[in-house]
């Protein structure tokens, strides 16, 4: 019996579910108890990437990992880069609390602050992750989008005054939009708080719904310090941020989830403007 040989006998007398593949995912040998993840698949056959809980076991090089798995795992890195943020702030908060004359109180309400920005970070991304496993429906129905602006704009009033924006809605009642409300009230959180967080003082965020042809707009745009020809096309990347915004305390998700939703619904998003002369980012819905 050669070396190959009783690799396979022993993978396949193994308890639990092992899968031998080659280079290219040809399977090579299976335990027993796998057979029941593969259809039958005979030795040769190529096998796809979901293959259970099977351990997987790789003959010679390991194949390229797949768009999709490159995109997973740089994802999982990012958050894990982002999360560490606040924890370290909030483990050197924690350590600065034990240090004679601290001013606890202070320190506590920082330590609240970086436990509000980890639970942001979380929600963004478990929302996120529900819209990309198609777990929540963007479009069902129209709805007047009007109100829903008005009651996001009015929710964040507070923010904006304390950033020193003013906040300002138009549009005409009868126009909709191609979202739950839901949706619609995600979507307008995002686009105005990014306004309110990079605008800077004394400037103004207009939002405003349009028909265009026959097409529907969703406009917010704002005059404050904008952002340079190379950012505009990387705003709605995860975790991105324009130089100017680096120190922001945002989660880096929020254009992100706004583009997922308008593309989900049909639309598109698009950011124009220039260091200096704000920002606008126009969600575009055929009708």
């Amino acid at each position: 019996m050669t070396d190959a040989d009783r690799a396979v006998a022993l993978v396949t007398g193994a308890a639990e579910p092992v899968i031998v593949l080659d280079s290219e995912r040809r399977l090579v040998a299976a335990s027993r108890s796998a057979d029941g993840l593969l259809d039958g698949a005979a030795p040769g056959t190529r096998v796809g990437e979901d293959v259970g809980g099977a351990l997987v076991l790789f003959v010679g090089a390991l194949p390229e990992l797949s768009a999709y798995q490159e995109l997973r795992a740089g994802f999982t890195a990012a958050v894990s880069h982002e999360l560490r943020t606040p924890l370290a702030r909030l483990l050197v908060l924690l350590e600065s609390a034990t240090l004679p004359g601290a001013d606890v109180e202070a320190l506590v309400e920082q330590a609240r602050e970086e436990l509000g920005q980890a639970r942001d970070l979380i929600d963004d991304v478990l929302f996120l992750g529900e819209l990309e496993t198609g777990r929540a429906v963007v479009a069902l129905g129209r709805t007047p989008a009007l109100p829903v602006l008005r009651e996001v704009a009015a929710g964040l009033a507070e923010r904006a005054a304390n950033a020193q924006v003013t906040l300002d809605v138009a549009g005409g009642e009868e126009i909709d939009v191609p979202l739950r409300p839901r949706m619609l009230r995600v979507v307008a959180e995002n686009l105005i708080a990014n306004s309110i967080r990079y605008a800077g003082p004394d400037s103004t965020c207009r939002i405003r719904v349009a028909r265009e042809g026959p097409d529907t707009l969703l406009v917010v745009a704002d005059d404050g310090v904008g952002v340079g020809a190379d950012d505009l096309e990387r705003l709605f990347e995860r975790f991105y941020r324009a130089d100017t915004s680096r120190t922001s305390r945002g989660t880096g998700l929020g254009l992100a989830i706004v583009k997922h939703v308008v593309t989900s619904a049909g639309g598109s998003v698009e950011a124009r403007g220039a260091r200096g002369r704000g920002l606008e980012i126009v969600c575009r819905f055929p009708r």
